[in-house]
């Protein structure tokens, strides 16, 4: 089992509440990289937001960075939100940033995005919501899937491509490409029918209701050929971990609150409630919040519905500060992960 964290930057907050600048978030979310490297961390991914309060606006741009500060980690993009985006771009600074890892620690993610702020930001509508993330799959797959620098690909979403060169070519030939859902049931069909590794996005709920969601994956991918082993699940959560249960529940819960708040004015979300808080980060709730011992069962159960190969944590929201974010990694990679291993060996 993988264990790592991911990100979509996160703004610091004036003791007034008021927001500090997007710089820092992203020199911070930087930091967090290197730390998680040097920790021990399997992997870091960085979504991708257009926020003043999520500023990590291209993924490709800060794994390449990343890239050339550590040395283990696998870095990918958590996720990439490809319909607002243009997939031979996305695949170039991807490609880049495996030659600059050294080859074989970048993967992509991607997403239709559970937001809607890059349809207006990059001039498209959201009635090609569907059509757009089809299409621009189906032509990061055909440039991933090319067995020379020429591909050929046409579709109606943007200009075809007539044996042009998509340069560079990643290390290996090509890059691991997820597919990342919140849930949808036919996001999984179709990520077993076209073989590509699935990521779960679960902010809500109890998250071994997805066992249903894995299975059908899998079945689909069984059923288009696919061998098991390549018919890989993760799942990526929000969590915190502190040395005890009330010290991470007691640090997280700002930023959750700020959060809330945040996606009540863009979304419409209900206004923050402290006992959905609490409800969510018990057991069987979604949030993976409290002690190391708490967070690896809690992991290790999941691991029991879903089958699950890399569990990673969404720790920096609504301004938590650096040092509690970066002191979390560490219990994530030094405490969580060993008890993780200890857990499952045990089954």
């Amino acid at each position: 089992m993988e264990i790592g964290a991911y990100s979509f930057g996160d703004t610091q907050r004036n003791s007034d509440g008021s927001l500090r600048s997007t710089t820092e978030a992203i020199a911070n979310l930087f930091e967090a990289i290197k730390h998680a490297d040097a920790q021990g961390l399997d992997y870091f991914g960085v979504g991708e937001h257009h926020t003043a309060t999520m500023p990590a606006s291209s993924p490709g741009a800060m794994i390449a960075a990343a890239a050339a500060a550590t040395g283990q980690i696998t870095l990918g993009s958590a996720a990439s939100i490809i319909g607002t985006d243009d997939p031979v771009r996305i695949f170039q600074q991807f490609a880049i940033a495996d030659a600059i890892s050294g080859g074989g620690r970048v993967e992509i993610t991607a997403g239709r995005g559970s937001s809607v702020e890059t349809f207006p930001l990059f001039g498209h509508s959201l009635e090609e919501y569907d059509e757009l993330y089809a299409e621009k799959l189906d032509l990061l797959m055909t440039i991933n899937n090319a067995t020379s620098e020429n591909v050929t690909w046409s579709g109606t979403v943007r200009p075809a491509l007539e044996d042009l060169a998509v340069v560079p070519r990643p290390a290996s030939g090509k890059l691991p490409i997820w597919l990342a859902t919140g849930g949808n049931a036919s996001s999984s069909a179709r990520a077993g029918q076209l073989g590509l590794p699935v990521s779960y996005g679960i902010i809500g709920g109890a998250p071994h209701r997805f066992a249903p969601l894995a299975e059908l994956y899998r079945r689909s991918g069984a059923a288009a050929g696919h061998a098991p082993e390549t018919l890989k699940v993760s799942v990526g959560a929000l969590g915190f971990v502190a040395p005890t249960k009330k010290e991470a529940l007691e640090r997280f819960y700002p930023g959750w609150h700020n959060l809330n708040v945040e996606m009540g004015r863009l979304r419409g979300w209900p206004a923050p409630d402290k006992r959905a808080y609490l409800a969510q980060a018990d057991a069987p709730g979604a949030y993976y919040v409290g002690s190391p011992d708490e967070v690896a069962e809690r992991i290790a159960h999941l691991h029991g519905h879903l089958g699950h190969m890399r569990h990673f944590l969404q720790m920096d929201i609504g301004g938590i500060p650096q040092e509690q974010l970066l002191e979390s990694i560490t219990l994530l990679a030094t405490e969580v992960k060993p008890r993780v291993a200890r857990l499952l060996a045990q089954k």
